[in-house]
């Protein structure tokens, strides 16, 4: 994943370079429509009596960007929410959640004066948890997330198919922390912070 990011940072760097033409302008719309997992990362913490591990998801996505200046624009991502397993190691599934993880981001559109156009965007998620559930061992129990404010990074390439359809490749890395609860009472701390990885269609107006 981090390879991914690291490729996509790269090719959006060597586009700087590229002849100058606008590939969006001021003022321009975009509504996307995709399909992206939520991947945490592999060590998420751990809660009593060990190591965490949490599943991965896959919904579909939507996107809507604003451009306030010509290739600058404010994205706003949303998605149906995310279901995961929460694992103790050595134990197994000891609860489900679900959450949903709003973000919003002011990116970068290189012009590069061809169909391929990659971007860059930094910006602010907001992850609510709900719909907790303790399984397992743990069935009978009141299990808790509190909800968290984190730092999104996102890097992707689009694909002009036509006049105002393109396809998206993209790659975000979000930061995810939150206290875990049983019962009302702190057990541990959760770290997600995934990598969303996904493709999606993307429609100017």
């Amino acid at each position: 994943m981090q390879k991914s990011i690291l490729s996509l940072a790269l090719l959006a760097a060597t586009a700087m370079t590229a002849a100058p033409a606008l590939a969006q302008q001021a003022g321009d719309i975009t509504l996307g429509f995709g399909l992206h997992q939520v991947t945490p990362k592999s060590d998420n913490g751990t809660l009593p009596p060990g190591q965490v591990d949490i599943g991965n998801s896959t919904r579909p996505t939507f996107t809507a960007e604003y451009f306030v200046r010509d290739n600058l624009g404010i994205e706003l991502l949303a998605a149906l929410p995310f279901k995961h397993t929460v694992n103790i190691v050595g134990i197994g599934e000891v609860g489900t959640v679900k959450h949903l993880p709003p973000v919003i981001s002011l990116q970068y559109h290189f012009p590069t004066g061809t169909n391929l156009t990659p971007f860059v965007g930094a910006g602010l998620n907001y992850t609510a948890f709900f719909s907790e559930k303790a399984t397992g061992p743990l069935a009978g129990s009141t299990l808790s997330l509190d909800d968290s404010w984190g730092l999104a990074l996102h890097a992707g390439l689009d694909y002009k198919v036509s006049e105002h359809g393109s396809l998206r490749a993209d790659v975000r890395w979000i930061d995810i922390n939150s206290d875990v609860k049983l019962n009302g009472t702190k057990i541990g701390k959760v770290e997600i912070d995934p990598v969303v990885v996904g493709v999606a269609y993307i429609y100017k107006f």
